[in-house]
């Protein structure tokens, strides 16, 4: 594949707060040849469980380190890669490189890969926008979920908050990701902010950025629907495995009412656990989510 691309300089990632986990690289995933692919992978490969976090935009796999610690204890295998575009993968600087089977074909060959087997799908945002079309395709390689502030898009408006953070996104295409995080989150501290902002050096880095809200599928004939539509069945009615659903009752884009309706649809799902001062990140709120989790799926 001939894309042009920018990388992110790795000094940029220097001392990340809470984030000491070596990178690693795929440079030749097929289709995606020349495009190098970051990721963390912690803890046993033969682990009984892998948990593949996916993150979500404007973020990047820094956005996992408080539920990680909590997935390794418990003798798991940590798997988060960066999408295309975010964290320390490349960033193609075409906005058109970006569509949903761009980045869902990448999650693929990831998963194939690195052989991935008994998944735990830990997602949030894009993460679960692409990673819940995932388990009808690998029946036999996904076994569990964690599922946060997220949705299956199937050609409708999710919110009105959606809908402002769409134009938000537009009218501002050279987004100070790490003061957006810093103000949307509010608990962090300045370190943390410039991590989330460290993959975005300048607005030639940002189409990931750009793009991610564009490509959510709001309306009919969307790139996406149709594989949507069809694990939208898969969870009403074939999925046998557990879900973990988690909630940031304070994110007006993908709050309380989206994960209720996303509850409906999957069969054998858990109540929501509902934490009332997180927002769009719940991630940020992770080491009690990632216990409770683990609990629920221990009973």
């Amino acid at each position: 594949m001939t894309v042009e691309c920018v990388r992110t300089p790795d000094e940029a990632f220097a001392n990340l707060p809470d984030f000491n986990y070596a990178p690693n690289y795929l440079e030749d995933l097929p289709g995606y040849e020349g495009l190098r692919a970051h990721y963390i992978d912690e803890g046993p490969k033969d682990a009984e469980h892998t948990f593949l976090c996916l993150h979500g935009e404007p973020s990047w796999s820094f956005l996992y380190r408080k539920m990680a610690p909590v997935f390794l204890a418990a003798g798991g295998r940590v798997v988060a890669p960066d999408f295309f575009g975010f964290g320390r993968s490349d960033k193609p600087v075409e906005d058109a490189v970006y569509t949903f089977n761009f980045h869902r074909e990448y999650l693929k060959a990831f998963i194939e890969r690195l052989d991935l087997k008994n998944i735990t799908l830990v997602c949030q945002d894009w993460g679960g926008l692409l990673g819940l079309t995932l388990p009808v395709e690998y029946p036999d390689r996904f076994t569990r979920m964690i599922v946060m502030n997220t949705t299956l898009a199937v050609g409708e408006l999710p919110s009105e908050g959606f809908a402002q953070w769409k134009a938000f996104v537009a009218a501002n295409p050279d987004l100070d990701v790490g003061a957006l995080m810093g103000r949307g989150i509010g608990i962090l501290s300045d370190a943390e902010a410039a991590a989330y902002g460290a993959p975005f050096p300048d607005e030639k880095s940002k189409a990931g950025v750009r793009r991610f809200p564009e490509m959510v599928m709001i309306e009919p004939g969307m790139e996406g629907i149709d594989i949507s539509k069809k694990a939208q069945d898969f969870f009403r009615n074939g999925w046998m495995g557990k879900c973990f659903i988690a909630c940031g009752a304070a994110d007006p884009v993908l709050g309380v009412p989206v994960m209720q309706a996303l509850k409906a649809d999957i069969r054998g799902s858990s109540d929501l656990m509902i934490i009332d001062e997180a927002g769009h990140f719940v991630q940020e709120w992770g080491a009690p989510v990632a216990e409770a989790a683990l609990n629920y799926f221990r009973d």
